[in-house]
């Protein structure tokens, strides 16, 4: 039984939709589910086998450096061995070209410009709903799932909005954050069965007890798809290495960096200088070729009370052109009370109640209305 979410905040069950082979005999809804070989993929595709959908698994094979570990043979074996205690189909889409060209050169491009970018959100977008989407609906798929953490909910409200997204019941798995770039389309043909499940452990429980091979495997590290790769070694060959000085907000020279393209504002592990610390990144400065960090009584040099934010993507209604939400600029952080305003186009501007740390460009500025997510953007 699947559920949604009326507007008293009240789940109620609703059985899975059927068509009819014109006969009269009901046909089961076929879903594709991207199986990463990790135990929340194998639940959501067990908890959608129980409710009776006609289940495919599905493995995503994409580009990995061969100069780093990924396990994706391991984890391909794994979601083999899952879908066969499913008695499900399987099926391996290669999207090796397309996430290197999509992700990975994104990525790279990103950093060589002095941003820090989120490769999980670029993946979500153009690889697991986008090309792995419309490959399973030319396949004769109705709908995909994935693992995620967070909630698809029937809307109550906007003509333009059937669909809303929210975060999951277990606030500290949530992966809202990372699925700002989703539009009506795409929901309406995405499920997302573990969302509503209270915690991480349930999860497992539910696992364990149904005998799936991947119950007590550990989560997955590291960049999406890619495994535990070390970033700043992994971007070195496509980045600025030329050393400059790290000053202090203050003005105090206090060592020298490899390269500013490694560093995040925010950073605090591996700036490279000791002293009376901890020291934060708090500006690179390509004028200059300078890196700024800010220790304790310098936390100014690290807030911001707005930011600019670019390719901004609604997941329902465009706000007006002032609205009240609250605002996320990095995953895990409690989205806080804003004021966003259009600039024009896709560009908006986020004004914080109160300073915030560290808004570093390239990464995600999230919105949110209480527990739905609005959409959100790049910072610029």
């Amino acid at each position: 039984m699947a559920r949604i979410w009326n507007k008293h905040k009240q789940f109620h069950p609703v059985r899975y939709s059927e068509q009819s082979n014109g006969a009269g005999t009901p046909l089961k809804r076929k879903v594709f589910v991207a199986m990463s070989g990790g135990v929340d993929s194998s639940v959501a595709a067990l908890l959608l086998k129980n409710q009776g959908y006609d289940v495919t698994g599905v493995f995503m094979k994409n580009w990995a450096d061969p100069a780093w570990p990924c396990p994706w043979q391991e984890d391909r074996e794994d979601a083999i061995r899952v879908c066969l205690k499913l008695d499900a189909p399987f099926e391996v889409f290669d999207f090796t070209n397309e996430y290197k060209t999509k992700v990975v050169d994104y990525m790279l491009h990103e950093y060589a410009s002095g941003r820090t970018p989120n490769p999980d959100v670029m993946c979500n977008k153009e690889i697991k709903f986008g090309l792995f989407l419309d490959k399973a609906m030319a396949m004769g798929a109705d709908y995909i799932a994935t693992g995620h953490y967070v909630r698809k909910i029937k809307s109550q409200k906007s003509n333009l909005k059937n669909y809303v997204l929210a975060k999951a019941r277990d606030l500290n798995k949530d992966q809202s954050y990372f699925l700002w770039t989703l539009k009506q389309k795409q929901l309406a043909k995405c499920l997302f069965p573990i969302g509503e499940i209270e915690s991480k452990a349930e999860v497992r429980r539910i696992a364990l007890a149904s005998g799936l091979p991947t119950a007590q495997k550990k989560d997955s590290q590291g960049i999406c798809f890619m495994g535990p790769v070390d970033v700043g070694e992994f971007i070195k060959p496509y980045v600025n290495n030329v050393s400059g000085d790290i000053v202090t907000a203050s003005g105090q020279k206090i060592g020298r960096h490899a390269g500013l393209d490694f560093f995040t504002i925010g950073q605090r592990k591996g700036i490279g200088v000791g002293g009376t610390g901890p020291y934060y990144v708090a500006k690179k400065d390509y004028k200059t070729n300078v890196l700024v960090v800010a220790s304790k009584g310098e936390e100014f040099a690290l807030e911001s009370k707005s930011a600019i934010v670019c390719q901004t993507s609604f997941i329902g209604d465009e706000p007006r052109e002032k609205a009240e939400i609250q605002a996320a600029i990095r995953y895990r952080q409690e989205p806080v009370p804003t004021v966003l305003s259009k600039v024009n186009n896709d560009k908006w501007r986020v004004d914080f109640e109160k300073s915030v740390r560290a808004v570093a460009p390239g990464q995600s500025a999230v919105f949110y209305r209480g527990e739905e997510l609005l959409g959100g953007g790049i910072i610029d």
